[in-house]
């Protein structure tokens, strides 16, 4: 049999997909389900004065309004923060009370106070219109940088000043040292824009609830369902852990803003058991812009110490990140131990140090987008070590070379032992298949046609397989992060996997089977992957941080060790060999000193059936069970390279050639990788060219709130990409895999915009680059 890992097999889910047979939250009708509205503010920060639901309860087909009143009665806890921050006094961070449904005060536009249930969606819908709510409108602060200046509104009476955390990391001594020694320094304002993530399906739940048995289910658009029944148990206290089932079917996409629990699912499920019946919603657009959590969001001060040959002696980092409105689950951690750790980059940076400050906004929450604190470090070491060049009148490869790291492992100075690499070998790669020593000719033919041509680099490093639970707990993380496989092979030799890791795009159901396929010597159409379903599936930890390879389908490798081991054992006493005598290949056990086999499909039938195994040696059965935790994140890292050609007359930007080698590890499916890959630059181009999620600053509206306001990457914005990779096999997990799932989200941005502003031959300019703002810089008109 050939094997299948390291082929690009096609995916066996997409049959499914592309014939309309997937199974989507929205898709299910649950017997007697009501239908769920939800009273939004329109205001961005403001007192409730009264609540009349009244008007409310007179329209026909309205079953109940529940407000926050009633999950405060019924002892509903709010939403939390899993990952403790702590500030550089040592105190810990400031959380806000986060309600499922509003108490008092309203903090955003889209902030829901009260829901409306009724038998139609029409009837629910015109229900929440007539809930009429007295505001007391309050002063609103949109923007990160305002939000700790004297008389700022205050959002949280926990946090002083909108302060969250003021958070340090790193040797400020041995770094101010540095600057001070440096021959050069190089120093940058950077806004990393905020962004909407515009998953494909929109957020869904249904809630529902057994009187008999007292269960709760919820069916919802879940990255982690386990995570998910954690945190409405044990924290929001909707029930005990085993009265709750999470279940999440096919979902489509996340780029991690479906790994958090939100209100509308809290409230859905608790609302059930209020009405008696199962309660459904599922967000309209509108609601996604306004409610999905969003992403970046950063303003940055950086400067960047170099010696007179260009060597890197020193970084520092001053941020503000916005957290919007209140805390969400995990974003605590991304502006901090997910940003600052990688500012290193591919570097042998002797000093580094990062100040973070934390700050809540009158603006929707902000937590982990694809990428998740790397894009935003990246784009902070890419731009300055781009900039050096410029300044040094280096070529930027060169400079890039001459500071790479070489030997590994290799301790950082911001927390991250990195543990293998070649970065030379991607970025030679990448300027030999973008053309670098032709771009001269090409720039030069740009300009006899009125148009100017730049080239960008990105040499890109992230930490990904996050999991380390020792790493992660000691860091502030709520809980561990490793992951957990299920292997059970029945009794005609077709196998189900159950994986803690949730699919959403990415492929499980093909790159785990290949796996199983190849080690276990079965036929692919014979392996099921199940995921998604806490009643079937074992705890797990879910999806996001380029984990699913590196950490579940490790786990799904030592259980199959373990299934090999025992089918062994069972073969040997079949064919009456020792143990230690049986060897097994492509599916087939031989003994080795007789011509004894047996095929895998054959021990697992022996494994159920005809055989009275010796007592204590050998149990009935052919499953087992593994929990993966390793002992390091891994490190993709790579070279992409962006030639753009911009119009001064419109300021238009087209890109005409988009470069990527990565170095992922071992690939289990090349094509999947490349289409990750492909769809990771896609989004890093939307956010450097067209993406930002803009508030008013008057009003407190999201004014790029729809698809007519918020533009997004189409087909006709992208080129054809080259995409490459080198390898440096992983050698913190068994089967050598780093992740792919979010490179080109993290690499794409700062190359974009290093060759835009190689271009225009300026020194700063904030993303999106849209044409107005392009059209101003080639035509020197000032910004407005």
């Amino acid at each position: 049999m050939a094997a299948l890992v390291g082929t690009s097999v096609k995916r066996k889910e997409d049959f499914r997909f592309i014939t309309g047979q997937g199974r989507y939250t929205d898709d299910f009708t649950k017997q007697g389900q009501t239908c769920a509205a939800f009273v939004r503010s329109p205001h961005p920060h403001a007192r409730i004065r009264k609540l009349d639901t009244a008007p409310a309860l007179a329209v026909p087909g309205v079953l109940a309004v529940l407000t926050g009143a009633d999950l405060e009665a019924d002892g509903v806890k709010g939403l939390i923060c899993g990952w403790m921050i702590h500030s550089k006094d040592g105190s810990p961070m400031k959380a806000g009370l986060h309600p499922a449904l509003a108490l008092n005060k309203v903090r955003h536009v889209g902030d829901q106070l009260a829901v409306v249930i009724a038998e139609t969606q029409g009837a629910a819908a015109l229900g929440a219109e007539k809930v009429v709510v007295d505001y007391d409108v309050l002063p609103a602060v949109l923007a990160p940088q305002d939000a700790q200046a004297a008389g700022a509104p205050q959002l949280h009476d926990e946090a002083p000043r909108n302060t969250i955390y003021d958070w340090h990391l790193g040797d400020e001594k041995k770094t101010r040292d540095a600057f001070a020694a440096a021959a050069h320094v190089v120093t940058l304002d950077i806004v990393n824009n905020r962004l909407v993530p515009n998953a494909m399906e929109p957020r869904s739940a249904i809630g529902e609830y057994d009187a008999g048995s007292g269960v709760f289910t919820l069916t919802t658009t879940s990255q982690n369902p386990h995570v998910a029944r954690l945190v409405l148990s044990a924290f929001v206290q909707i029930a005990p852990e085993h009265k709750l089932r999470v279940i999440a079917p096919d979902v489509g996409g996340g780029f991690g803003s479906k790994i958090f629990i939100y209100p509308e699912e809290t409230v859905c499920i608790w609302a059930a058991k209020k009405v008696g019946r199962p309660v459904k919603w599922t967000a309209d657009r509108s609601e996604s812009f306004l409610t999905d959590a969003h992403g970046r969001d950063h303003v940055t001060k950086a400067s960047l110490a170099l010696d007179k040959d260009g060597r890197i002696l020193g970084l520092k980092a001053k941020t503000i990140a916005n957290l919007g409105a209140y805390m969400s689950t995990f974003s605590s951690s991304v502006p901090t131990y997910l940003y600052a750790t990688l500012l290193s980059g591919q570097y042998n940076i002797p000093a580094i140090y990062a100040e973070v400050d934390a700050v809540y906004t009158n603006t929707a929450p902000v937590d982990a987008y694809r990428g998740a604190g790397r894009p935003e470090a990246t784009f902070v070491v890419e731009r300055l070590v781009e900039e050096a060049a410029r300044q040094l009148k280096m070529d930027p490869a060169e400079l890039r070379r001459r500071n790479f790291i070489h030997e590994f492992p290799h301790q950082t100075p911001v927390i991250m032992t990195y543990d293998i690499g070649d970065y030379d070998a991607s970025l030679k790669e990448a300027m030999k298949r973008a053309d670098v020593p032709g771009f001269a000719a090409r720039k030069a033919k740009a300009v006899k046609d009125g148009k100017l041509r730049g080239l960008g680099y990105a040499t890109y490093i992230e930490a990904c397989g996050i999991a380390p639970s020792q790493a992660v707990g000691s860091l502030g993380a709520g809980v561990g992060l490793w992951e957990s496989a299920e292997v059970r092979v029945n009794p005609t030799g077709s196998v189900e996997v159950l994986t803690g890791s949730h699919s959403h795009g990415q492929g499980h159901e093909t790159t785990f089977a290949q796996l199983v396929a190849d080690r276990l010597g079965v036929a692919i159409d014979t392996v099921e992957i199940v995921h998604g379903d806490t009643d079937k599936v074992q705890f797990g930890m879910g999806t996001y941080g380029s984990r699913s390879a590196a950490v579940g389908l490790s786990a799904i490798s030592h259980a199959l060790d373990k299934v090999v081991a025992k089918a062994k054992r069972i073969a040997a006493y079949v064919m009456e060999v020792p143990a230690n005598d049986v060897s097994f290949e492509n599916g087939k056990f031989a003994g080795i000193h007789t011509n004894k086999t047996m095929m895998f499909a054959e021990v697992a039938l022996a494994a159920y059936v005809g055989h009275k195994f010796p007592t204590n040696e050998i149990e009935p059965g052919l499953k087992e069970t593994a929990f993966y935790d390793p002992v390091n994140f891994t490190f993709p890292a790579g070279c992409h390279i962006c030639e753009v050609e911009v119009d001064k007359d419109t300021g238009t930007v087209r890109i005409v050639n988009f470069t990527a080698i990565d170095d992922f590890g071992t690939v289990i499916n090349p094509m999947i990788v490349e289409g990750q890959v492909h769809g990771g630059i896609t989004q890093g181009i939307g956010q450097a060219l067209l993406e930002h999620g803009i508030y008013d600053r008057e009003t407190g509206q999201l004014v790029t709130g729809s698809f007519n306001d918020y533009c997004m990457p189409r087909a006709d914005d992208v080129p054809n990409f080259d995409v490459g990779m080198t390898i440096t096999a992983c050698p913190s997990n068994p089967l050598g895999v780093k992740g792919c799932g979010e490179a080109g989200a993290i690499a794409a941005p700062a190359a974009v915009m290093n060759a835009i502003t190689d271009a225009l031959g300026v020194k700063t300019f904030d993303m999106p680059a849209t044409p107005e703002k392009v059209w101003r810089a080639a035509n020197a008109m000032p910004a407005r």
